[in-house]
């Protein structure tokens, strides 16, 4: 139980939940499959798979959870060609054009009578609410995927008071400053071998830097010549590497082999308990790096919190 990704959500208020309440309220939307008729569907299920039944896997005061979605695959050429061929038959039969709102409605009832025998493409999306550190955190690699799962669980819940985090001063500021030297790199924070760099115009480049020393004068040039770092690889604390960008989107974690050695030291064969073991690792290492990385970042802006 490794995420590779991490969107993080403050709680901008005191939301206490226990993972009863958040079962019972999880319950009302468990997943079940789409119907003949249904493209999509989406419902919270068994964050341990075939090795659970609850809707709710919490240690430490940490509560996973685990959101499914099934898509109908109908392949766009297919249903093209079906459409192309019923207009055809009416222009024949009918002596006449076949005109584009016709034409939409084809569409859809050959879409209705090919989604019985359509493929399901199914997706997990895993998070975890962590009331004491007050967060919510998404393993999504797109800012639109976490946003998802957060609408889905307000919806579940009645309630989520959650904001991404904002930091008090922007990410590529702090990012280009780092690299740049105008401001001292964090001694927890390593610089990797990639970054982004955006002229900041209206109609300005994108340079991808990959495999690179940041430091080396190529970079340096593009950043005398005023673009910006908007994404940049980092290790944490000699333990987590991550791409971060300027959204605070924390991309393709890995986690090091400190915590690896920590899991293989779980003396069991249980997957329950290796996964309850990996969990906990997480958590604890997540628990510490997110504080630690909007420090980092120049201090959270708290204004809109309401403290307790």
């Amino acid at each position: 139980m490794w995420f590779r990704n991490a969107r993080v959500f403050r709680f901008t208020k005191p939301f206490n939940i226990s993972a009863e309440e958040l079962e019972e309220k999880l319950s009302g939307d468990a997943f079940k499959p789409c119907g003949p008729q249904e493209i999509t569907r989406q419902g919270w299920v068994p964050p341990l798979g075939k090795h659970g039944e609850q809707l709710v896997h919490s240690a430490n005061g940490y509560h996973l959870i685990a959101l499914r979605k099934e898509e109908k695959i109908l392949p766009g050429p297919v249903i093209k060609e079906a459409v192309e061929e019923k207009a055809e038959m009416i222009e024949v039969e009918q002596g006449r054009k076949v005109r584009r709102k016709e034409k939409d409605e084809i569409k859809e009832q050959v879409t209705l009578e090919m989604l019985p025998q359509a493929f399901s493409r199914n997706r997990r999306s895993f998070a975890y609410l962590a009331p004491e550190d007050g967060v919510l955190v998404v393993d999504a690699g797109s800012a639109k995927q976490a946003e998802d799962l957060a609408s889905t669980l307000r919806k579940s819940l009645g309630s989520l008071p959650v904001r991404p985090p904002a930091v008090e001063q922007a990410p590529a500021f702090t990012f280009t400053g780092w690299l740049n030297e105008t401001i001292d790199l964090p001694g927890m924070i390593a610089l990797g071998d990639e970054c982004e760099l955006k002229d900041p115009s209206e109609d300005g480049g994108v340079v991808r830097c990959k495999g690179l020393d940041l430091k080396a004068d190529e970079i340096r040039n593009h950043l005398d010549a005023g673009m910006q770092v908007t994404r940049l690889a980092v290790t944490w604390d000699d333990n987590v590497s991550f791409v971060l960008d300027e959204e605070l989107g924390i991309r393709r974690l890995k986690f090091g082999e400190t915590l690896q050695d920590q899991l293989d030291d779980v003396d069991t064969d249980d997957a329950v308990a290796k996964f309850d073991a990996a969990f906990t690792l997480m958590t604890l290492e997540l628990s510490k790096l997110i504080p630690g990385l909007l420090e980092a970042l120049g201090g959270e802006d708290r204004s809109a919190i309401v403290e307790e």
